[in-house]
């Protein structure tokens, strides 16, 4: 069996050695190229023609979703697998309508990491386990608004602001909303802060009372 060919694009050194040393100690994995930015991962992948590439999304010059657009446009069976430290739902989607095969975390181990290469070879789509926990809460029909969060409540809020002051409301901190809702920690913080600035409160504590005196947070 021919070993996978596979291309880095990524600017940081240190990962891009640590990767070298695994493909070299894998049998089934041959590193054929590393690109430094996005324009140089373009042009690599129309010299070398890898069949997979491990794309960086915050590279100098042209970034991994325009790089990734690039290069699909020219070779549409090129399996792309993300593999990044960003992991923002914009990101996220962002990767995928440019035609990324996979996601995966920086932080994801050895093993982890050749499945989710050997997979994108094959054609198939991968993710690793906090990303696809979004997708999925992302795909699922949306649930009906609880009854306590009318939407005439705060008519300034979204429904996901309405929803996560709700959760503030009944003393969830940050950290439990987000694996509540599948969302990440700093999208979390974003939506606090945004709540807070539309409540036109100064803190938490204030967004609290604001909220039960509305009558959110009865749900425990």
């Amino acid at each position: 069996m021919a070993s996978i060919r596979v291309l880095i694009a990524d600017d940081h050194p240190f990962f891009r050695d640590g990767l070298r040393v695994l493909f070299e100690a894998t049998p089934d994995t041959e590193l054929v190229g590393e690109a430094t930015d996005g324009d140089e991962a373009v042009a690599l992948a129309a010299e070398l023609a890898p069949d997979v590439i491990l794309m960086d999304l915050r590279m100098p010059g042209t970034g991994g979703i325009e790089a990734t657009r690039k290069i699909l446009e020219k070779a549409p069976e090129t399996g792309i697998l993300v593999v990044t430290m960003v992991e923002d739902d914009d990101s996220v989607f962002a990767a995928m309508r440019a035609g990324a095969r996979g996601y995966l975390l920086k932080g994801a181990d050895k093993e982890e990491m050749l499945l989710a290469i050997r997979a994108v070879a094959r054609g198939e789509a991968v993710f690793g386990p906090g990303i696809a926990r979004r997708l999925i809460q992302y795909f699922s029909p949306p649930t009906p608004a609880p009854a306590r969060t009318p939407r005439t409540i705060f008519p300034e809020l979204t429904d996901r602001e309405r929803e996560i002051l709700d959760l503030l409301a009944a003393g969830r901190n940050n950290a439990e909303i987000a694996g509540e809702l599948f969302l990440s920690l700093k999208t979390v913080r974003n939506y606090v802060s945004n709540i807070f600035t539309k409540l036109q409160v100064a803190d938490r504590a204030q967004a609290i009372v604001r909220a039960r005196e509305a009558g959110l947070g009865q749900g425990g």
